[in-house]
């Protein structure tokens, strides 16, 4: 693996994930064989596999040592039958056919937006940091207070789907240097009409949307990873990717659908149920697609 698992602090990394049973049935866990999580997080999607069926074994990536960290703990009665690797999963050394399946979720933990100091929400005020490396040089506060004004409108036009790129991209040039989220997240709030302030959502919020995907290299990752995956895979074995914003999901459909060496298996994506939304309400975006590695 790329990073060593003591080297992450073991603070507490508690996530629930999501569609948890759906990822489970969807993979078929009849026979043994070697699964990939490509996005360990917490550990959650992973638990539910590996207690459906005591013959797989699990390759766990994530690029978030935290995560790797609290998946290890949590995982602690199977690790006879767990290979970790920390890394961006866009990176992940795969050998062809030899998955049975494969797995990737692709929203943001609560732990990264729950504690202030990973500076993913505007909730809290702290570094616009945004990493999920800790390692990556490149912050949110490095493209908020250096990228030139065409530059953070185009962020923001393409990764948030941001009306007003134009006019936000502006009045942070106008007031930066920008250090913390709160800041930020004023700075935006100033710059629009009423009718978005006071809205359904937080006027920041496509902002910090675009701010993580550019930090992250996100779609760009996601895009080598679909290209590189279905070789992976044994033929019949599947893989399921769970999105949380129209640019991923677009981007997995249109991926799947072309991909010459898959067979999509879900015309239009899974969704939560109602009794997972009223535990979980973040599960309200989520969306699960599969596709199938042909003979």
């Amino acid at each position: 693996m790329n990073f060593p698992l003591d080297s992450a602090e073991t603070a507490p990394f508690a996530h629930l994930s999501v569609l948890g049973a759906e990822m489970a049935a969807g993979l078929c866990l009849e026979s043994g064989g070697t699964y990939l999580d490509a996005t360990a997080g917490g550990g959650g999607h992973s638990l539910a596999l590996l207690s459906a069926n005591p013959e797989i074994k699990l390759i766990l990536v994530d690029r978030d040592p935290q995560a790797l960290a609290a998946a290890r703990e949590r995982l602690a009665p199977f690790l006879e039958r767990i290979q970790f690797w920390g890394g961006n999963f866009a990176d992940f050394p795969g050998t062809p056919q030899s998955l049975a399946g494969i797995i990737a979720d692709l929203g943001v933990s609560s732990p990264q937006l729950d504690q202030p100091e990973r500076g993913f929400s505007f909730r809290h005020s702290a570094p616009l940091d945004m990493r999920m490396d800790p390692r990556q040089a490149l912050t949110a506060a490095e493209i908020v207070n250096h990228d030139s004004e065409a530059d953070l409108a185009r962020i923001f036009w393409e990764y948030g789907e941001e009306r007003l790129s134009r006019r936000l991209a502006r009045r942070i040039v106008e007031r930066r240097p920008l250090q913390t989220t709160a800041e930020l997240a004023d700075v935006v709030a100033g710059a629009v009409p009423p009718k978005y302030r006071y809205g359904r959502i937080h006027p920041a919020t496509r902002v910090f949307q675009a701010l993580r995907i550019a930090v992250n290299d996100e779609l760009g990752s996601l895009t080598r990873f679909l290209e590189q995956a279905p070789h992976w895979l044994q033929p019949g074995g599947r893989i399921g990717i769970i999105s949380f914003h129209s640019l991923e999901d677009r981007l997995v459909k249109h991926r799947f659908r072309e991909h010459p060496q898959l067979k999509v298996l879900t015309k239009k994506p899974i969704l939560a149920g109602a009794e997972e939304l009223a535990a979980n309400p973040r599960a309200r975006s989520a969306k699960l697609r599969w596709a199938e590695r042909l003979p």
